[in-house]
């Protein structure tokens, strides 16, 4: 254990926790697991011991907006995180039941809302079943509410008006998270009634192209090489042609384009932004232009 750690142990060393640094923190008093799976990988019989819901396909979603997982009101998002016992003096580690799919997306939430001591828990559950660690049901059981107070970042998320202004500036880019047929429309989209293509002058990295074979996140200099290799620049702080100043992330419904900004800040980018509609809006008929 290091020196910070000894001081504070539930001191996040990063955006991503391995398995064992969760393991040895455990049962923690004012440690809040999360688990924030979606769509098919959610499930009831397996989960980290002590792990709540971060519920993204309900409460932590807007009720009002007909796009899915879209960041709900601040009012709402602290009433929830309250509920599920987060304390302003806490610490957050959200995981998945697919690897690194969706947690990236609470973890991005959470920091929207102006919370820092939160992390990604890389591999998710399959790296903590095959690290052998302890499984449980989820914890159905009352929690003592928090007093997380949620203090919103103004451009964390941005809006369709935000992506077409970045697409025409030069010091900006606009990432996009789906596979790549889905990208060149050469297959439908999963969600009905949506154009195929993608945003003209869009740069396509899928979220799977950041992880290795065994579903975690690439060490930092990979990172590095990933988005420099997609942005046709060096990322921050190398020799050549600068990167763009801002980073934009779109992907199918505003959740794996977490996992590029998840991807992104371990590289060294600082200034990014998430597209909250991505192509469940962009997609619909519109005057959005597709290419």
């Amino acid at each position: 254990m290091t020196v910070s750690e000894a001081a504070d142990p539930l001191a996040v060393p990063g955006p991503v926790v391995d398995t064992a640094w969760l393991a040895r923190r455990t049962g923690t008093p004012e440690l809040l697991v999360l688990d924030a799976s979606v769509g098919p990988h959610r499930r009831e019989v397996a989960a980290i011991p002590g792990a709540r819901i971060f519920d993204l396909e309900g409460a932590l979603s807007d009720p009002d907006s007909p796009l899915p997982h879209t960041m709900p009101r601040p009012e709402q998002f602290q009433r929830e995180l309250r509920g599920l016992g987060l304390k302003e003096t806490g610490t957050v580690v959200v995981y998945d039941n697919a690897g690194l799919y969706s947690a990236a997306r609470g973890w991005w939430m959470l920091r929207a809302m102006g919370f820092d001591r939160v992390a990604v828990l890389d591999g998710g559950l399959p790296a903590w079943t095959a690290a052998g660690l302890p499984q449980q049901e989820h914890n159905p059981s009352p929690v003592a509410p928090g007093d997380f107070t949620a203090h919103p970042r103004p451009g964390m998320f941005v809006d369709s008006s935000a992506v077409l202004a970045a697409l025409v500036d030069p010091t900006a880019a606009v990432l996009d998270a789906r596979a790549t047929e889905r990208f060149h429309g050469s297959v439908p989209e999963p969600r009905p009634g949506l154009r195929r293509g993608h945003m003209p002058g869009a740069v396509n990295l899928p979220f799977t192209a950041l992880q290795d074979d065994a579903g975690l996140l690439l060490p930092p200099d990979a990172l590095r090489a990933r988005f420099s290799e997609a942005l046709g620049a060096e990322a921050p702080g190398s020799a050549g042609a600068a990167a763009p100043a801002r980073l934009l992330f779109s992907c199918g419904s505003g959740v794996t384009a977490c996992v590029l900004a998840l991807g992104a800040t371990v590289a060294g980018y600082r200034d990014l932004a998430v597209y909250d509609g991505s192509w469940s809006e962009w997609g619909l008929p519109s005057a959005l232009p597709v290419e």
